[in-house]
């Protein structure tokens, strides 16, 4: 039986374990920290439970399709709420949006706010979803090797899509400004600003206004979990605290690597973990890319994060919180343009509690903050303090309310901590940028093409970054290294 060798623990990597295991592989993950799951770990501390990552489950039918191919469903694992409304946005003091997990009152809420644009919603929505089922069922599961990938009728008919920006697309039939930015939100997952990302991932829209916004009850780590348990009972072997030293390569195949100090032998390696950082594993003349093609790519973005305890429960606002009232153009320059720290930066605020009653000892609530920001800034925490300061006091303000009296307990995590904990490039949280010039079969390549047996998977290769990409990630790659 070939011995498989996957590097980190990650969605991508546990997703790869899994199929390479039914398919009749030796599968061992090998994960340099002390639990799984790469970004999505969870912090338990005080009687609160954080997710310290991803947050968002979006793409419900990607995780049930996911498990299905092993005769499994997602309620084998996990319990799902879906929230309603799916999240909030502020706009300004005691200026907010609910965006309903009803489309009826969506439409309706459109309509309050500009006469006539619920009839362009409809038709946005209808437009959105042909795309998902476009790229669910023809685009995302390709292996980025070719443009050829895309070429086929279903994308013909709107290639025009992939040079065209959602964002212009939006503004030229919504003039309401709040309207605007719940349309442009979504996209932020990709990792680009709505005016670089092709109008073709408005699926997105779709994927949040009528596929919803759904809570795993005990956190995301639930997901994390019910994947090991499935990887683990197809026979794959999980090993943490095992950073790996280097892969070793004889012959132009890959056949071992060095745990701790310790050569073991493999048949074939895949790494979920970072690519750069992944291909700093490998001898200079091993490696698919250069040091000067890694610093030319347009990252998206860090991210500074405060896990938080209140003594009490937090009133106006939801689960998913945005806060949008700072202009958003600004913060993205800080972000893509001249990278630096922002001045106002929206940010983003989860209170998971409101919905699971586990996460939070009775009466108090768990807040997750978010910030992105620009990979690679210099990080302190003095900076840190000074945006937790301005955040707590932006939202005392906006929704009229004491709140960082009731903080019991904070802790952050920004650019340093991605880079000692996933050794990300730059600090970076979510990848490459979903950019023209960066989607598809101009990503990252999955296959080493001087190592034949040496494969990536993970959001820095296709699809792209967010959980339902890497999980597909997975299960692209695994049949590129059966196929092999």
């Amino acid at each position: 039986m070939k011995k498989i060798t996957i590097i980190g623990s990650g969605f991508s990597s546990l997703s790869a374990a899994c199929y390479m295991a039914k398919a009749g592989y030796d599968v061992t993950i090998y994960e340099k920290n002390e639990t799984v799951g790469g970004r999505a770990r969870q912090l338990k501390t005080d009687g609160f439970t954080f997710d310290m990552g991803p947050t968002f489950y979006w793409m419900p039918d990607v995780f049930d399709d996911f498990f299905a191919d092993f005769g499994k469903k997602t309620s084998d694992y996990y319990e799902l709420i879906r929230l309603n409304p799916g999240y909030e946005i502020y706009f300004g003091k005691e200026d907010s949006i609910p965006v309903s997990a009803n489309l009826e009152e969506i439409y309706q809420t459109f309509e309050k706010h500009e006469k006539g644009s619920s009839i362009y919603l409809k038709k946005f929505l209808k437009s959105a979803e042909y795309n998902y089922r476009v790229a669910m069922d023809k685009v995302v599961y390709k292996p980025g090797k070719s443009p050829l990938e895309l070429i086929m009728p279903a994308t013909a008919l709107r290639v025009m899509q992939f040079f065209t920006s959602i964002s212009s697309t939006i503004r030229k039939n919504i003039k309401n400004e709040k309207l605007r930015q719940i349309l442009e939100f979504p996209v932020i997952f990709l990792g680009a600003k709505p005016s670089q990302t092709p109008q073709f991932y408005c699926f997105m829209n779709y994927a949040d206004m009528v596929l919803g916004t759904w809570h795993i009850r005990g956190g995301m780590f639930e997901l994390v979990k019910g994947m090991q348990t499935l990887a683990e009972s197809l026979g794959v072997k999980v090993q943490t605290n095992s950073p790996i030293d280097s892969i070793v390569v004889e012959n132009n195949l890959a056949t071992g690597i060095v745990v701790n100090g310790k050569t073991i032998s493999t048949d074939l390696v895949i790494s979920g973990a970072d690519y750069h950082h992944t291909e700093l594993l490998l001898e200079e003349k091993f490696r698919n890319y250069s040091e000067k093609y890694w610093q030319k790519k347009v990252f998206a973005p860090s991210a500074l994060l405060f896990y938080v305890g209140f003594n009490r429960k937090i009133d106006k606002v939801s689960h998913h919180t945005l806060f949008f009232d700072t202009d958003f153009t600004l913060h993205a320059e800080k972000i893509y343009d001249t990278p630096e720290w922002p001045d106002k930066p929206l940010f983003y605020a989860s209170f998971p509690s409101k919905t699971d009653d586990q996460l939070s000892p009775e009466g108090t609530e768990a807040g997750i903050f978010l910030i992105p920001i620009a990979p690679g800034l210099n990080d302190t925490e003095e900076i840190r303090e000074h945006y937790f300061e301005q955040i707590m006091q932006r939202m005392e303000l906006i929704t009229n309310q004491p709140i960082k009296d009731a903080v019991i307990f904070k802790r952050s995590y920004s650019v340093t901590d991605f880079v000692k904990d996933y050794h990300a490039y730059k600090g970076n949280a979510y990848g490459l940028s979903n950019i023209i010039t960066q989607t598809a079969f101009l990503k990252p390549k999955m296959m080493n093409k001087r190592v034949k047996n040496m494969f990536y998977t993970g959001q820095l290769t296709v699809p792209g970054p967010g959980v339902p990409p890497t999980i597909i990630s997975g299960k692209i790659v695994s049949e590129l290294a059966i196929n092999s």
